[in-house]
């Protein structure tokens, strides 16, 4: 199996590797790899100007992203000379599977001070796996495989509950370099599956939406989540994560969840 989430012949229609399935469904993709082709294919409008970040992406996971593949589409919304917004969408037989709109605004430098926040220190972590475990799935390739992993020392790597890692993943796309944004893409869309209050064995936990910020362009291969999961008494949870790269602080992943028990 190629070492990405997908492949393509066209640049229209993309096919899940078995990297992309996700936890609860073996014919559905989890989350994340898709996030990141909406990212891509954002990031691929012309009309979009140099000097325009990605500033915030909203994703709908209206259905499940389906194992047999589908089509992505992008569009412009609006452009502006400060804030543009940008549309995108995973089509499966005429069906939008997951759609997302991308609000990019026009950067300045400016040094303004942050709220004082430690950062997790890449050199201070240490190997670990991903706190769903890799036999999930009855066997199955899915996404657990596809990820390098370290623990962040005072975290509760493994065991659920409020967690910090670091994780890097395979390419998106086979035979491409995926830019730094369409990497953090995955882990955005994993706080709930690091900070799981209760096994996954025992309460589902699925996300229809993910909102990510990007305070500035992320590095490197490798970024960490700060993540918490929150669960309300009928069913409907939360989970924040405060993302990092190894430069520090780079953005925030809100998921609103649906907990069920199995």
């Amino acid at each position: 199996m190629t070492d990405a989430y997908f492949t393509t012949d066209d640049g229209a229609w993309f096919q899940p590797t078995d990297f992309a399935r996700g936890p609860w469904d073996p014919e559905a993709c989890h989350g994340g790899p898709p996030t990141s082709l909406l990212v891509r294919a954002l990031e691929g409008l012309a009309d979009v100007g140099p000097d325009q970040s990605l500033a915030r992406l909203t994703v709908e996971l209206v259905r499940p992203v389906p194992m047999a593949g589908f089509i992505v589409t992008a569009s412009l919304r609006r452009r502006g000379r400060t804030a543009t917004t940008t549309a995108a969408e995973l089509v499966d037989g005429g069906r939008v599977c997951a759609s997302a709109t991308g609000l990019h605004l026009a950067t300045v430098d400016l040094a303004t001070p942050s709220a004082p926040m430690a950062a997790p220190v890449f050199d201070r972590s240490e190997p670990g796996a991903f706190p769903v475990p890799r036999d999930r799935m009855g066997g199955l390739t899915f996404f657990s495989h596809s990820l390098e992993v370290r623990d962040d020392p005072p975290s509760r790597a493994g065991n659920g509950g409020p967690t910090t890692l670091w994780m890097r993943t395979v390419a998106i796309v086979d035979g491409e370099d995926p830019s730094p944004r369409q990497r953090l893409g995955p882990l955005a869309d994993c706080g709930n599956g690091i900070s799981w209050n209760t096994h996954p064995d025992d309460l589902t936990c699925i996300n229809p939406d993910l909102t990510l910020t990007l305070l500035r362009e992320p590095v490197g291969t490798w970024f960490a989540s700060r993540a918490a999961t929150h669960a309300g008494p009928v069913g409907i949870g939360r989970s924040d994560a405060d993302l990092f790269d190894v430069d520090g602080l780079v953005g925030h992943a809100a998921q609103t969840l649906v907990l069920r028990a199995t």
